[in-house]
């Protein structure tokens, strides 16, 4: 995606060298969850209770956890969850917020004031404590993860599309449109949508890092994806009590990993929002 951007939107992204320097860090994480497990094999579904809590060493680069799977490897296999449910999750989210704020812009009157009094309602309800219900009734599992993260966090880019559409709508292009009988979906498919693209993107940026950090949050209580598979989140809860008893390689490991992805992403959202912002532009 970010290749097919005009060259002047990747000259503005590039200067900004902290949304460059995301955008390095989301890569070099994207090879390790994905492509490291290649070469660094460790088996993360059986335990082996004769290699239980090792130190980091040459055989365990970062050692062991109490039921002997590898770290690294574990490190390796529960970011490669974290970062497919957080992709998903914040793409779904923002598909569902684009779709649903820009009907509502788009058409205005009692039918944007419904739905929107329903997004108010639901942006009064933490997402946290509505995914904490879900996961405490159900074993979401990765892909219930993402669809609950999805329904729960459209909120946010369906207002953000929304005031988008509210502009647009009244531009020539698409009164033109109109006059000739052209459907209310042309308009918004043909000239509303791609016309808020910046908007979208941005928000979509964002999105991933709010699911993440969730998907972290209900893992790390207990409700996330459950043994023998984890997340980053997992890693964390079961680490914790071993850390005070000093094998901090069972949770500085993980905690790091989630706050330079989610750093990352919301770096290359700043900047992503720096280089779409015209207006902002000497």
């Amino acid at each position: 995606m970010f290749a097919q951007f005009p060259a002047p939107l990747n000259a503005r992204f590039a200067r900004n060298r902290l949304a460059v320097a995301g955008l390095v860090v989301l890569f070099l994480f994207l090879l390790f969850c994905f492509v490291g497990p290649l070469v660094y094999s460790t088996d993360q579904t059986h335990t082996d209770l004769s290699q239980v809590n090792l130190a980091p060493g040459g055989a365990h680069w970062l050692g062991t956890d109490a039921v002997g799977h590898d770290q690294l490897g574990r490190l390796m296999y529960g970011g490669k969850i974290s970062l497919l449910v957080g992709l998903a999750a914040g793409l779904l989210a923002t598909v569902i917020g684009t779709l649903w704020g820009a009907i509502a812009g788009y058409a205005g009157g009692w039918v944007d004031a419904v739905m929107m009094r329903v997004v108010d309602a639901g942006i009064a309800i933490p997402a946290l404590f509505i995914l904490l219900v879900v996961s405490a009734i159900t074993d979401p599992g990765p892909l219930g993860l993402v669809g609950i993260l999805g329904v729960v966090s459209w909120l946010v880019p369906s207002r953000l599309v929304r005031a988008e559409t509210l502009t647009l709508k009244s531009r020539d292009y698409v009164l033109t449109l109109r006059a000739i009988g052209g459907t209310h979906g042309r308009a918004i498919g043909r000239h509303i949508l791609p016309n808020s693209v910046s908007t979208i993107v941005v928000a979509a940026t964002f999105q991933i890092a709010d699911a993440i950090l969730l998907v972290a949050y209900v893992s790390y209580l207990g409700l996330g994806v459950q043994p023998p598979a984890t997340d980053w989140g997992g890693m964390l809860s079961a680490g914790l009590t071993a850390a005070y008893s000093g094998r901090w390689w069972l949770i500085v490991p993980p905690g790091l990993a989630i706050i330079l992805v989610v750093c990352a992403f919301n770096a290359i959202g700043d900047g992503l929002r720096d280089a779409f912002d015209v207006k902002g532009r000497a």
